[in-house]
């Protein structure tokens, strides 16, 4: 045992000292790292809220989680699956008229009225397989009808298509629920799960607790401070809650989401999403076609995609089972079955996704 732990903890080392050197670089202000396997949790703390701040990052800081808001949102839609309210695959028309009768352009570049009909109205399924900016200033009504009047670039189930599918999957969840998306969300998944901080809200009794946020001006090369996602953008809600990105979390609020997916659905014995529902999430449902032009948001070959998390598949890896996504601010996240582990790295500082760090993090956090 206690060669075990001596190893354990000289991995958690490793991942420490390289997810600090980075910080120590400049490369990003300061993050909060997770590893969680079995009943241990180690969470790390790193580096500070700003550049220009002495504030130092804390396990309870709320994070703008962006599009790790996606599978909250399907594991949302799976519930209504599971009371009988919805069905993954039942045209969207009966509660979205406004998208019946789809429309499909002749050719993507083409112009708007050069289109074809749809083969087949879009499924649920189609939107929970479906860097965003999580406000707009229609409400999800107005907002459906404006997107109805637009037609689809490709014919439904041909391609994959990422994030519009899940603007939609919200307005329809908010229907199906008859309750706001809001309301949904804290009373099915945030409060049985303890996600105490977690919402489309930031209090301003908790402005202190949400970083800067900052990427890197690809015309300048600089790294510059995003001024348009303060606290007060999040102090009151959204005219439109966005199921695609909107969502603000902390590490510890996205460990018990992540382990409600480890645990095929249930939380202090009592089970919230059907073990069924869970295995449809977290395995691949995209054909090798859907996959071949997925672009690079799939990672290329080996990642497939099931609802609303990317998955490796067996083929090609060898990491088979492993699932997870992350989020255009620089939030990362991922399952590991095999190991019952889950690794969670938050951050603010978009550039992580793209300059290497969150591979670096996944390499070591599996090896701790």
């Amino acid at each position: 045992m206690t060669m075990m732990r001596s190893t354990a903890e000289a991995g958690l080392d490793r991942l420490h000292e390289a997810m600090a050197a980075r910080v120590a670089k400049g490369e990003l202000p300061g993050m909060v790292t997770l590893v969680a396997q079995g009943e241990g949790v180690h969470v790390d703390p790193i580096g500070v809220m700003a550049f220009d701040s002495a504030e130092p990052m804390r396990r309870d800081t709320i994070f703008r989680i962006t599009s790790m808001t996606k599978p909250i949102l399907a594991a949302a839609t799976m519930m209504l699956v599971d009371d009988g309210k919805l069905a993954l695959d039942e045209p969207v028309d009966r509660l979205l008229p406004e998208l019946a009768d789809r429309r499909v352009l002749r050719r993507v570049d083409g112009p708007l009225d050069d289109t074809v009909p749809a083969r087949r109205p879009i499924t649920v399924l189609d939107l929970v397989m479906g860097p965003p900016d999580p406000r707009t200033p229609h409400d999800p009504d107005g907002w459906i009808k404006r997107f109805g009047t637009l037609p689809l670039m490709y014919q439904p189930g041909e391609r994959w298509q990422y994030n519009t599918g899940s603007l939609v999957l919200g307005v329809l969840v908010a229907r199906a629920s008859r309750q706001p998306l809001a309301e949904f969300f804290r009373t099915r998944i945030f409060e049985p799960l303890g996600m105490k901080d977690t919402g489309f809200v930031v209090p301003e009794n908790k402005n202190d607790r949400l970083p800067s946020q900052y990427q890197t001006n690809f015309q300048t090369g600089k790294m510059e401070l995003q001024t348009l996602t303060g606290p007060s953008v999040w102090n009151k809600p959204p005219a439109f809650p966005s199921g695609a990105a909107g969502l603000v979390s902390t590490i510890d609020d996205y460990l018990a989401f992540a382990r409600l997916l480890e645990s095929e659905g249930v939380h202090g014995g009592k089970r919230l999403l059907s073990q069924r529902s869970v295995e449809l999430m977290t395995t691949n449902r995209l054909s090798p076609e859907q996959m071949a032009t997925g672009g690079p948001l799939l990672g290329g070959q080996g990642w497939g995609f099931g609802m609303a998390v990317a998955t490796v598949t067996d083929e090609v890896s060898a990491e088979p089972g492993r699932y997870g996504w992350s989020g255009g601010y620089g939030t990362f996240w991922f399952n590991d079955p095999h190991r019952r582990l889950v690794a969670i790295a938050m951050t603010q500082t978009s550039d992580v996704l793209f300059n290497g760090t969150m591979i670096e993090f996944a390499k070591l956090a599996v090896h701790s």
